[in-house]
């Protein structure tokens, strides 16, 4: 089995303030803001919600193949993506864009100060889901607004079964948009607060987003997750991280394990503790790809989180 997913290809750029922004920002001066920050920390990672989910995939020993579009300095990216054996065949280039790019400031209180460049990703409409590569799995992150719904328009029209995780794509959205994702979505997954936001816009309960798909998937950090399907919700604990270092993937990893249990065709159970874990995993590490492990390990992992055999 293959998944496609289609998202964000990105760079993030974090920088470390060694101090706190409310320190810095007058709250009777916000109208006039003009404030400058010395960050003599600053690493730059690769990102992006396609990006970071095939990463993942691959360390579960699964294929899952990014759609996405990049800009002419994704050079240094695509020699990692390839080094870690993940397909760039439905990548596309574009020469007078720059990839997407984050940039986070982050305070000793972890509070974040971000801009966001869209840069190529804003063309990913540009890219069509293929109909004939095998893909048997799709996965609809954010991304460009157009790209987004047309790739759930394919999805569907293909009869490929296939995920939204709209994450922060969801404001992008209104109601009704939000409804016709809904409509036609196989599996939802969203944080509590993507799960609030998609509730209030949509007028629905969290028991009647569930009834239109097969699973409702919402995380909620360190209380772990609730997966809304088969008529019940599977309360799924968090497991315990050896090291809490950067939050920044976290989502991706779990949803990553969330395709691995669907493309093996796990129950709720299994599926919802092998994303946890992978959650876990990643916070452990700072940035969103410099975690590592093998399958034995995972597996011993699994068996100390949650006391079964994966």
């Amino acid at each position: 089995m293959t998944a496609l997913i289609c998202g964000s290809i990105a760079f993030d750029t974090v920088m470390v303030f060694q101090g706190r922004f409310r320190e810095q920002i007058l709250a009777d001066r916000i109208h006039m803001l003009n404030v400058s920050f010395l960050v003599p920390s600053m690493r730059r990672n690769f990102g992006g919600c396609a990006g970071n989910i095939a990463y993942n995939l691959r360390l579960l020993g699964e294929q899952g193949v990014p759609m996405a579009t990049v800009g002419h300095d994704f050079e240094p990216y695509r020699r990692w993506l390839t080094a870690c054996s993940v397909s760039l065949d439905f990548v596309r280039e574009l020469d007078e864009e720059f990839t997407a790019q984050a940039f986070i400031t982050t305070d000793l209180d972890d509070n974040q100060i971000t801009a966001f460049h869209p840069g190529a990703m804003a063309s990913s409409h540009l890219n069509a889901v293929p109909t004939t590569a095998g893909v048997t799995l799709g996965v609809v992150a954010p991304d460009g607004r157009e790209g987004m719904l047309q790739h759930a328009a394919q999805f569907t029209a293909a009869g490929i079964p296939w995920l939204f995780d709209p994450g922060q794509g969801l404001p992008m959205f209104d109601g009704p948009q939000l409804l016709d994702f809904l409509e036609q979505a196989t599996w939802v997954a969203v944080n509590d607060y993507e799960g609030q936001m998609l509730q209030e816009r949509t007028g629905l309960s969290a028991a009647q987003v569930a009834a239109k798909v097969r699973a409702y998937v919402v995380t909620k950090g360190a209380e772990g997750s609730v997966i809304h399907a088969e008529g019940g919700e599977h309360v799924i604990p968090a497991a315990r991280p050896e090291a809490i270092k950067d939050p920044t993937g976290c989502g991706d990893a779990y949803r990553a394990g969330l395709i691995y249990g669907l493309m093996n065709e796990l129950d709720w159970e299994t599926t919802g503790r092998i994303a946890s874990l992978m959650g876990s995993i990643k916070i452990g590490h700072p940035g969103t790809q410099n975690h590592r492990f093998d399958m034995t390990n995972f597996r011993s992992r699994f068996h100390a989180a949650f006391g079964r055999y994966l």
